[in-house]
């Protein structure tokens, strides 16, 4: 594994951001970005899907409580299927780094490509969530966020079990689609989805 890249060469205002949920047949897909204070490291922060649940929510209060900023948002299930979920995922990158409550100096992105309309530089960093610090911290928040979301609308749609796979496609999950059919959750645009309203 590499190590984390240090934040000293844009002073206190690198922002990380990422996203979680483009893999899943249901939900919307969440971002967060995150400007880490370099005089209150986190110990820990890693790929979120690499940690346990129970790490991801301890560290998801100790990133909010020592981060200098945070922002978390999403890109609805409507935008999904509409704009395709890469571009959704772009949209909910920016927005997440819009929420920041301080305007960040450079902002690093998981992944291979840039959001649109951000207000500073970028630069997109393949593996970033386990290479960045500021980068883990987002997609922590991120996941931890999307997970809640559908751990709540479980609740409305027991029969889904939503909340062990989290929209995620498992045999489990496809099973109750051909039973129960699709929710309002579901991205329509996804393949197995869009082949069982097809049929």
């Amino acid at each position: 594994m590499e190590p984390f890249v240090s934040q000293v060469y844009f002073g206190n205002l690198l922002a990380g951001t990422d996203e979680a949920g483009r893999g899943p047949l249901a939900g919307e897909v969440v971002a967060a970005a995150v400007i880490l204070d370099p005089s209150r490291p986190i110990a820990g922060l890693a790929d979120s899907k690499k940690l346990s649940e129970k790490k991801r929510e301890a560290l998801f209060v100790e990133i909010q409580e020592k981060a200098l900023a945070y922002g978390i948002a999403s890109a609805t299930i409507e935008e999904i299927d509409e704009i395709n979920i890469l571009h959704a995922s772009m949209l909910a990158m920016s927005r997440a780094v819009a929420l920041l409550s301080i305007v960040p100096e450079h902002v690093l992105v998981d992944g291979n490509r840039i959001p649109p309309n951000l207000p500073c530089s970028a630069e997109a960093v393949v593996k970033g969530d386990a290479r960045q610090s500021a980068i883990s911290a987002a997609s922590i928040l991120a996941k931890v966020t999307r997970d809640r979301d559908i751990v709540q609308v479980s609740q409305i749609y027991p029969e889904y079990g939503f909340e062990k796979h989290k929209g995620y496609p498992t045999a489990q999950h496809l099973e109750a689609i051909r039973l129960h059919g699709i929710t309002p959750i579901h991205r329509r645009s996804f393949g197995p989805v869009k082949k069982i309203l097809e049929g």
